[in-house]
Order: structure tokens, then C-alpha cells, then sequence
């Protein structure tokens, strides 16, 4: 039986994981597919997302900067999709690309994980791109006390706020951040993977602060590595994150839920050893 094709877009994207993981799951459940990651042009996503599938193209993962775009383009949305405003997964059912997006699956799936508590938590998100706007839908069901959305840009949060203007979300920019009172702090940017921090001050973090980078990298992040030094409570990186959006993507193609953790376990090792 013929491979079916599938492939994560993204840009950059050569530091991609996701074709090794989906291989993994299609081991762990006998399933034949070939996965690649596709460099699309900034300006080219939609191009290159069509001869993709006019080339035969399943389904699709897409990353930064592409998911708002995805979101755009595809004829039906799932309703936490269209509650995001991003898309990271895309099927192809016919003439119609149908859009969803688990990432709000896989930050909930993995802060459970490390055992953070969210119903009645008070939680800084930091960052109002793709990344925040998948995972906030996610969030809001978990019946926090409060969700804080800080940008270093004050418009674009603000913008976020009002695209959720349903529910009790509040809004400001880096350089606002007063409050001392957080229980999770996530890190929605991409400063992880420079070895930098959002410009944010010190005292956000207290000694009862969970922190979750939503990036990752063999080492601790640099985001992570400052708030250990804050005295945070505990500090963790979104490689558990990646693997459980991806396990959800993968269900969605083949109607079967791999398992999660022993890949999450072969990825960190892959990371430490270099490979």
C-alpha cells in the first residue's frame, strides 16, 4: 500500500522534529506515510501548500509564521480552530482543506503532565502571535482566574484581547507588567530559542510560579534559565508540548491516538546526546 504524504511547513524550519515524530507514532501503530518538512517562502505559503497537494498531499502540520495564514485558506475550521484564529493542522477531505489546531491540546495535555494547576489559576501568556492565539481557547476552558495577555508591542495584545472579547481576558504590553501574583507564566515567544527572555521585569515571578516555555532546546532555555534565577517555582520547556500536539494531529489524519510519553522520553535523549 502506497505512503500516504504528509509534511510540516514552516520557515525556518529545518530544525523541525516533526517528521522524526510522526515516524514514530506510524511505528508504534503499523501505519505507512511519508512525512517531510517543506520550506515554504515567507511570501509563498499558499503556493506552495497547493502543489503540495496537487502533488497528493494528505495533511499538513504548519508552524510559524504560516498558522493565521492556514486559518485564512482553509474552507472549514474546527471550533477551537476558529475560535484561535490559527490553524497548525490541515486534512485534505476532497477539494477541501479542513483546519484545525492542537496546540492548546498538547500545552494543557503537557502541563498536567509536570503537574501544574489551571482551574483557578492566575496566568501570564506571553506573546500575541500564531502561538498564543492557538493555545488560548485551550486555556480559557480550563476555568482559570484570571488570563493576562502581554506583548511587547501593547497593540497586538490588546488586538488579541478583543479577537476573545467573549470571555475575561486582560491585555497590556511588556513594560506595564505589575503584578506579582501569577501561578503560570508561559512563554508564547520565540526568545527561548535565542538564549534571551521576553524584556519583562523580574517581578512577575514568585516562589509559587510554575514557568512553561513553549519552545525548547537540549539545554534549558534562555527564558527558562531566568526564571530559575528568579526563584521560580518550576521551570519546563514545550518539547512535552510538541510531541502532544502532534500526537493529536496524528489522530486526526488516522482516527488512532499514539502514545505519547515514550516519544517524548526518545526525543529528549536524542536532544541531550546532540543528534
Amino acid at each position: 500500500m502506497k505512503a500516504r504524504q504528509f509534511c510540516v511547513f514552516g520557515n525556518p524550519i529545518k530544525q523541525s522534529r516533526s517528521p522524526w515524530i510522526h515516524q514514530q507514532f506510524a511505528n508504534q501503530l503499523g501505519i505507512n506515510l511519508e512525512y517531510q518538512a517543506s520550506l515554504a517562502p515567507i511570501n509563498g505559503f499558499e503556493q506552495t501548500l497547493k502543489t503540495f497537494i496537487a502533488n497528493g498531499g494528505a495533511g499538513a502540520n504548519v508552524t510559524a509564521p504560516f498558522k493565521e495564514e492556514a486559518w485564512r485558506l482553509s474552507d472549514h475550521l474546527s471550533d477551537i480552530a476558529r475560535d484561535s484564529g490559527a490553524v497548525n493542522t490541515l486534512s485534505v477531505n476532497g477539494d477541501r482543506l479542513l483546519g484545525d489546531n492542537t496546540d492548546g491540546y498538547g500545552l494543557i495535555t503537557d502541563l498536567y503532565r509536570h503537574g501544574a494547576t489551571l482551574k483557578n489559576a492566575n496566568v501570564l501568556l506571553l506573546g500575541a502571535g500564531g502561538a498564543a492565539r492557538g493555545v488560548i481557547p485551550a486555556l480559557i476552558k480550563e476555568q482559570l482566574a484570571s488570563l493576562t495577555i502581554a506583548n511587547r508591542t501593547a497593540s497586538k495584545a490588546h488586538d488579541l484581547k478583543q479577537h476573545f472579547s467573549d470571555f475575561s481576558i486582560q491585555s497590556c504590553g511588556f513594560d506595564e507588567l505589575t503584578d506579582t501574583g501569577y501561578d503560570l507564566i508561559i512563554n508564547a515567544t520565540s526568545a527561548g530559542l535565542a538564549a534571551q527572555k521576553p524584556d519583562v521585569p523580574a517581578t512577575i515571578i514568585n516562589p509559587n510560579t510554575f514557568c512553561y516555555d513553549m519552545v525548547y532546546q537540549a539545554m534549558p532555555t534562555g527564558f527558562m534559565q531566568w526564571c530559575q534565577a528568579c526563584g521560580a517555582l518550576q521551570c519546563t520547556d514545550g518539547l512535552g508540548m510538541l510531541v502532544g500536539q502532534a500526537a493529536k494531529s496524528f489522530s486526526i489524519w488516522f482516527g488512532q491516538m499514539p502514545e505519547i510519553e515514550p516519544v517524548i522520553q526518545q526525543l529528549r535523549e536524542l536532544l541531550q546526546t546532540g543528534k
